[in-house]
């Protein structure tokens, strides 16, 4: 099918609707995803990490469609077959993988979800410290996130970390033991439109991060006055935007993977959606996110998110630590520069082989992680 028929047959159906399902935007054939998805668990590569190998060699011999539903299907069983047994951290693996990119866009996604959350909070009881669940009342609903704090460490330190598009808080919450043995509490929670956030991708969504800060500094067990944010993909946005609008809240803010002006632009966008750093469905799942019901709806959204437009960049800030790949496909490493030459003074980690987020071969995410990002966060505590 020709790419602009099949956005349109694509976008016939209603992204944001539970129960949509529709052929996959790519850009992989069945077979390329098939191979791909296996390369990926095999070398422990995003978005398939943590899954053990032997079970994406079944559930890509058992996919037989690019169809939504045919590969929430394929992972599901499984998924089952682990909770079945009790061995609830790979059930979470392997269910987070079922409903990716995005629980939003078939019914058999959102059922992948559901059991992703009811398997990781089976496995959480096992952890120590424990996951906290926490539920903030919001605007007549809830924010829904999680908190570890450090054992001995009273008030402790906070490490605010925001899921991108196609993560979620629960591989956050569970990444958290660097920072635990740091004697830093971490705080996750889902970006806008994703997970079980409370509002779609819009310009004033930030004020559900601003209603979480202000849950944080109500905690005796925290010290509020330390708190570092950490972005990473989409919400690296979200991320810089809050060192403008909580500078004075803050520490600091994570900037990883820089989208800010740029990445918004309809070209832009246009030009990502073949991009094969993305395993598939890159544009359903950013339509889902804005809860986009038109080709038209989509691109009217992001224009109006840039913190250029929004005049934000020359504004003080809280310290930002900016770090991208030179080679993104995803995300424009013009923003980068573009964030870093305003404003004031920022901190800058470019890989100049890296792809998205600044990965490449000789610097994995974990390397950046615990290089760079992690060591920028500890001293911004301190």
């Amino acid at each position: 099918m020709h790419r602009r028929s099949r956005l349109i047959a694509l976008l016939a159906l209603s992204l944001a609707a539970a129960g949509a399902a529709a052929q996959s935007w790519g850009p992989r054939t069945l077979e390329e995803l098939r191979q791909e998805t296996v390369r990926r668990a095999e070398k422990n590569l995003n978005p398939i990490g943590g899954v053990k190998a032997e079970d994406a060699r079944e559930a890509m011999a058992a996919l037989a469609s690019l169809e939504p539903d045919a590969w929430a299907a394929a992972w599901s069983a499984i998924g089952e077959r682990y909770f079945a047994k009790g061995d609830f951290l790979d059930a979470w693996h392997v269910f987070n993988v079922a409903r990716w990119p995005s629980e939003k866009l078939s019914a058999g996604k959102a059922r992948a979800y559901e059991r992703a959350l009811q398997s990781f909070q089976r496995y959480a009881k096992s952890l120590t410290p424990p996951v906290e669940t926490i539920r903030i009342p919001f605007e007549g609903g809830e924010i829904v996130a999680y908190l570890r704090r450090p054992a001995n460490a009273a008030p402790a330190p906070v490490v605010f970390r925001i899921c991108g598009l196609d993560s979620r808080k629960e591989e956050l919450i569970a990444g958290a033991e660097p920072y635990l043995k740091a004697g830093v509490a971490v705080f996750a929670i889902d970006m806008p439109g994703t997970g079980q956030a409370p509002l779609a991708i819009d310009v004033g969504a930030e004020r559900m991060f601003s209603r979480a800060l202000d849950y944080l500094q109500d905690r005796a067990d925290l010290d509020a006055k330390r708190v570092v944010v950490q972005g990473v993909s989409w919400s690296g946005y979200w991320a810089a935007l809050m060192a403008y609008t909580e500078k004075d809240r803050i520490r600091g803010a994570v900037v990883h993977g820089v989208g800010i002006h740029e990445y918004f632009d309809a070209a832009w966008q246009r030009k990502t959606f073949g991009t094969r750093e993305y395993l598939f469905d890159i544009y359903p799942a950013r339509a889902a996110a804005y809860g986009a019901r038109s080709e038209e709806d989509f691109f009217a959204h992001g224009p109006k998110l840039s913190l250029l437009a929004r005049g934000m960049l020359d504004k003080p800030s809280a310290p930002m630590l900016l770090v991208n790949g030179e080679r993104d496909s995803q995300q424009p490493i013009a923003d980068l520069y573009l964030l870093m030459k305003h404003g004031d003074p920022k901190d800058v980690w470019v890989n100049p082989e890296g792809g998205h987020l600044g990965r490449s071969e000789r610097w994995p995410q974990g390397r950046i992680l615990g290089e760079v990002i992690r060591p920028w966060v500890l001293a911004h505590l301190r």
